[in-house]
């Protein structure tokens, strides 16, 4: 059985700690193929993997990040906080490769989007790169599609950057 639930305690933002370090390492290594170095990787994309820094950072009021267990194990983790005003970005979307193919991603995606329906945000953003290809599968079938890059990154990684976006239910709906 699946469960997706927002972090809440300090040890569920360990939890979220230890699979973000596990999002991080799977970077470096799918990374290092396309000439992006594990520093490049980890200062610009995973400097914030302890579990305080975490919990700072969504356990703001406009941020969340929600933990996937599968038997009760972590499995995955999914966060998003306010980009602007109208706009909300995704964050650290993971799912242990123990639990892939198990619908865990889309059921990571499914509770966080839904998430962030109940607030004001009109557009959702995800920056990502291209060698995540199972991750960017996901995002399509929830409807985000290629954008302009909303953030400025560093020439020797950019051949990496994926930018998408997906209009809330409430921008569709023209309410």
């Amino acid at each position: 059985m699946i469960s997706v639930l927002p972090a809440r305690s300090a040890e569920d933002f360990e939890t979220l700690a230890v699979l973000c370090r596990r999002l991080a390492q799977w970077d470096v290594d799918a990374s290092a193929p396309y000439g992006v170095s594990e520093e490049d990787v980890r200062a610009l994309f995973h400097p914030e993997t302890s579990a305080d820094l975490l919990a700072t950072q969504f356990g703001a009021p406009d941020a969340m990040a929600f933990i996937a267990r599968s038997e009760g194990l972590p499995a995955g983790c999914l966060a998003f906080d306010q980009f602007d005003d109208d706009t909300a970005e995704l964050h650290r979307f993971f799912v242990d490769a123990a639990f892939r193919g198990q619908g865990i991603g889309r059921a990571l995606m499914g509770a966080v989007l839904a998430e962030i329906e109940k607030g004001q945000a009109r557009t959702v953003l995800i920056h990502t790169t291209f060698y995540m290809s199972n991750a960017i599968a996901v995002y399509e079938a929830f409807g985000f599609r290629p954008c302009a890059p909303f953030r400025e990154t560093p020439a020797h990684v950019r051949h990496t950057d994926v930018f998408l976006s997906r209009s809330s239910q409430r921008a569709r709906d023209g309410s």
